[in-house]
């Protein structure tokens, strides 16, 4: 039998997330009626603009007092799509003191705040949700949280930001190079004004840490999670990915140690080889690859961005929500039985593809493999050409950790002759 009296919803935010999400609760109120089991009333929502138009959302629901709206009392859920630390971390504290649960979609808070926020929800009882912070519209904490909570997950991998992939996408398929690829990008709207966020991998790197502390149990932070932009990628680096049957991919990675008593968590452009799943991701799209002991290689795919996929991912959280008030029940917690540490990228062994300008003469790659030697990294290939007194040096190396890498290349800008560091890149998905 179905509850009459509705849960009610408050909304802090009605931009381009919040609005869709107004208006599905809107056109679809009696479906979700039907999944929760009790009607769903949106109670109020707060806004920055009050004068700005808002199609679907009546107008005696609007406020600009946010504080006011989640200290009612009567709030069921408070939907949180406001974003940034301020003033969303107080606004959902107070809420959760006030009797609501919360579902966000605020990458940065909870990559930042994440333990604070739900020892603040389960100190009142309340739940916390927020699917729509990682991969929009796909389905990839509740699996993780749930579905995938008896399995071991060693690694996660995968494009959760669809602003990088797109430029990244166009500069494979068209030979375009970077600027001429984002000014599409902001032209079609996938790039905002400023695209630092998403160039330079804070957008990714808040969402690793989110995927880290769920994957590993354990407690990950922004801070923890080692960030490199993709706006040095050239057209050139594509040609080399190419000669290697591989493209690249802006990743995120959080996998566990070897020896399994710590983690890693970092975001950072890559060469993948185009026999791998995450190769295919065209366009804005999102795909996020799991290994699991047990259930092996998974992969989800599909929109991270956007209102109307965001919001669904949001509305589901919703649901969910609304269920277990109606059973007097909350979700999953907080899981950081492990904590385990989080390593420096020093730790991480992967390889690399290193493209140096050299003097066309003997002897010059014997120095070079000495200096690889010196350091302990094998060298897989490598590849050489030369004209005119210049030449250009591509080598390939064995796994090895990133420490050692890094002082491999610090050791080869001294040989004098090196002329330069063309490029570097990790090749990962082997």
């Amino acid at each position: 039998m179905m509850r009459t009296r509705p849960l009610k919803v408050a909304l802090l935010g009605c931009g381009v997330v919040g609005s869709e999400v107004a208006r599905i609760m809107t056109t679809h109120a009696d479906d979700l009626a039907a999944r929760i089991g009790a009607p769903v009333e949106l109670a109020g929502v707060a806004v920055r603009r009050p004068d700005k138009v808002r199609g679907g959302v009546p107008a005696d629901l609007i406020t600009t007092d946010a504080t006011a709206l989640v200290k009612r009392g009567d709030i069921d859920v408070v939907v949180e799509v406001i974003g940034g630390i301020e003033p969303a971390r107080t606004l959902i504290t107070t809420a959760f003191e006030h009797g609501a649960s919360v579902v966000s979609a605020n990458k940065a808070l909870l990559a930042q705040d994440g333990a604070s926020l739900y020892a603040a929800a389960e100190q009142h009882g309340q739940d916390l949700y927020y699917e729509a912070a990682v991969a929009g519209a796909i389905p990839l904490i509740r699996p993780l949280r749930e579905s995938l909570a008896g399995d071991k997950i060693n690694r996660v991998m995968g494009i959760v930001n669809g602003t990088t992939n797109f430029i990244l996408d166009k500069m494979d398929t068209s030979g375009a190079g970077y600027s001429e690829a984002l000014d599409e990008a902001t032209a079609l709207g996938y790039a905002e004004a400023d695209p630092t966020a998403d160039v330079e991998g804070f957008d990714a790197a808040a969402k690793a840490a989110i995927l880290a502390g769920i994957a590993f149990h354990t407690r990950a932070r922004l801070d923890d999670v080692h960030r490199e932009g993709m706006t040095e990628v050239t057209a050139a680096d594509f040609a080399s990915a190419k000669q290697m049957g591989c493209t690249i991919k802006l990743l995120a990675i959080c996998e566990r140690a070897a020896d399994g008593e710590s983690v890693t968590a970092r975001v950072h452009p890559a060469m993948i080889p185009l026999s791998h799943p995450l190769a295919s991701v065209r366009e804005a799209y999102n795909a996020v690859f799991v290994e699991a002991e047990a259930a092996g290689r998974l992969m989800f795919y599909g929109p991270g961005a956007g209102g109307s996929p965001t919001a669904s991912a949001v509305l589901g959280d919703v649901v969910a929500v609304c269920r277990n008030r109606l059973n007097e029940a909350t979700g999953p917690g907080e899981s950081a039985y492990t904590q385990l540490p989080v390593s420096p990228m020093g730790d991480v062994v992967t390889r690399y593809h290193i493209s140096l300008d050299v003097a066309d003469k003997p002897g010059v790659l014997a120095q070079v493999a000495t200096v690889f030697a010196e350091h302990g990294v094998s060298i897989d290939t490598v590849r050489q050409q030369g004209k005119d007194g210049e030449a250009s040096l591509v080598v390939v190396t064995h796994r090895a950790p990133d420490a050692a890498l890094s002082g491999t290349v610090e050791a080869l800008r001294k040989l004098d002759t090196v002329r330069g560091v063309a490029s570097i890149m990790r090749v990962e998905g082997e």
